[in-house]
């Protein structure tokens, strides 16, 4: 074997591979190949086959009897990572959905990889946003904003131009402390691979 032949006359500082390989490790080894690609295949394909099950849209909002949505609500459930549609109290649909690689604790400072818990609205949309849409949200919200000036970690100052923000703006600014720019989005541009694992991948 030509390979297993380049491969023996390879050497690393005092290692040579000639007293490792052998026709049966090289065999292992590429058994071992096929089966961790078979593998990520399967996985794959298994996610394929979650997304091509699920129901469009349109479909869910006819099985329940709506034609528009006039009064929309999104639950956001960290522990079974869903987001779930509702029109009012209705539920319509159940989405997959991926959050920050802090999932233990709420979000409460700039760059701690968290996602906010609590009742937050869409401020704005950003159809040109990297990541596809982007679903803006007033964070950091009042609560959020009290909650940090109690902890001393923003000013009185900082809580009043939160606050003049929140209520005039809508959408609050990126706050050094707290962070923002905070939405609900997509995955961009890497979308065709991770939509179809049947996985969650946490950012």
């Amino acid at each position: 074997m030509k390979i297993l032949e380049r491969l023996k006359s390879i050497t690393i500082g005092p290692i040579k591979f000639d007293e490792y390989l052998t026709k049966a490790t090289v065999r292992h080894i590429i058994y071992m190949t096929v089966a961790i690609l078979l593998f990520i295949g399967g996985v794959v394909v298994y996610g394929i086959v979650l997304n091509l099950r699920q129901v469009p849209l349109s479909e869910a909002m006819q099985l329940k009897g709506f034609s528009k949505l006039n009064n929309v609500n999104l639950v956001i459930e960290r522990s079974t990572f869903t987001l779930n549609l509702y029109e009012d109290s209705t539920l319509i649909k159940r989405y997959r959905a991926s959050f920050g690689r802090t999932l233990r604790k709420p979000k409460s400072k700039a760059g701690d990889g968290a996602t906010p818990v609590g009742e937050y609205k869409i401020c704005s949309i950003d159809t040109s946003y990297k990541y596809y849409k982007l679903f803006k949200l007033n964070y950091p919200n009042l609560n959020d904003a009290t909650d940090a000036l109690r902890m001393g970690w923003i000013s009185q100052k900082q809580f009043e131009n939160i606050k003049f923000q929140f209520y005039y703006q809508g959408c609050v600014e990126f706050n050094n402390v707290l962070g923002g720019n905070i939405g609900i989005h997509g995955i961009g541009k890497f979308n065709y691979i991770l939509k179809n694992l049947p996985f969650v991948y946490n950012w």
